[in-house]
């Protein structure tokens, strides 16, 4: 009974969606995770979005991780993923293929916060995306059975050393965005006032030698590590500089370390595949909620302490960092709707 009543339900929520003309979506906002409700408690990723763009419609979504918000009058979405690389493949996955929603056209801003390399930029600060690159897809050995010349025991699926030339081919390792997007997009904020806090001024005073990281918050451009692994230390951060360089060709530097990046990309990409999205309209914005790495003078677990969701040195101001700065390329988007319907901006 229970697996007939659960049949007729989805055969009626689909009947339902083919019935009505679907939604043009001009921005999809993508948040990660949300710590609790969506409005009046601690925010996560998306709390900002709900309440202040605002998102006011709530749209059922029993096919994913949480239901959408809706702003009809401008034509923004915003939708959460969840935590993780295949959490976030499967949620873009479920909304890219709805029928209720018009993708053509839509631009995607994945905005949300992240560990930085201290020696490009402070607590609070904001990175537009130009590459993603994946953390995950490797082969790993334990550094003390690697041959001594070796830097790290993580070397490229298909590859039988690390940095292997020529490169292994590329299964999801390395997502180029559109960079002429990218600028476009930091140009547009790269003046933003993010603010500081006193907690801010005192973390970062720790990281003597790191001139970017001794910086009040400011907007930069540059590389993304998407790793379901939290990695943390100056071993790990070596190796994801390395990395990024690797993969990108030297094209760009490893700025922002996060999880869900790739998984976002590849549901992106097959569906631009079945040209319901256009991958070329995808934004990321990633912000410094902690740092990478210990300070001089501290051990790699006594920075990690206490690094938690809620807990990050600089959690809240990088939750206002992502809206301050997204949102102004959303309001540029939608404002010049007749402009950006048929051309990207450059």
């Amino acid at each position: 009974m229970l697996k007939y009543r659960t049949c007729l339900t989805f055969l009626l929520f689909s009947l339902c969606l083919l019935k009505a003309e679907p939604l043009e979506v001009k921005v999809v906002i993508v948040a990660l995770f949300e710590r609790g409700e969506l409005e009046g408690d601690q925010p996560g990723e998306f709390q900002n979005w709900v309440e202040r763009y605002p998102l006011p419609e709530t749209i059922s979504l029993p096919h994913g991780y949480r239901d959408l918000r809706w702003n009809a009058d401008e034509g923004v979405l915003g939708m959460v993923t969840g935590i993780g690389t295949a959490k976030a493949a499967a949620s873009v996955m479920a909304v890219g293929l709805d029928p209720r929603f018009d993708f053509s056209n839509a631009y995607w801003l994945i905005a949300g916060i992240s560990g930085y390399d201290p020696e490009d930029a402070s607590l609070g600060s904001a990175c537009w995306i130009d590459y993603v690159i994946d953390g995950d897809l490797s082969h790993t050995i334990d550094i003390r059975e690697a041959p001594d010349d070796w830097t790290t025991g993580r070397f490229p699926f298909r590859a039988s050393e690390p940095y292997q030339i020529p490169k292994p081919g590329n299964e999801g390792s390395v997502f180029k965005l559109n960079t002429e997007l990218a600028h476009w997009a930091y140009n547009l904020t790269k003046e933003t006032d993010l603010g500081d806090t006193e907690a801010m001024i005192e973390r970062r005073k720790l990281f003597k030698g790191y001139p970017n990281a001794q910086k009040p918050p400011f907007v930069t451009i540059g590389g993304y590590l998407a790793a379901m692994n939290f990695w943390h230390g100056a071993i790990e951060n070596e190796w994801a500089n390395e990395w990024v360089d690797y993969w990108s060709d030297g094209e760009s530097e490893f700025i922002a370390s996060a999880m869900e990046g790739t998984g976002v990309m590849t549901a992106i990409e097959f569906l631009d595949q079945a040209e319901l999205v256009d991958r070329d309209r995808v934004m990321m914005l990633r912000t410094a909620s902690n740092f990478t790495m210990q300070w001089p003078g501290a051990t790699a677990i006594e920075s990690k302490t206490g690094e938690s969701i809620g807990t990050y040195s600089a959690y809240i101001p990088s939750l206002e960092s992502a809206f301050l700065v997204g949102s102004q390329a959303v309001r540029a988007i939608t404002s010049n709707w007749d402009e950006y319907k048929l051309k990207t901006p450059e």
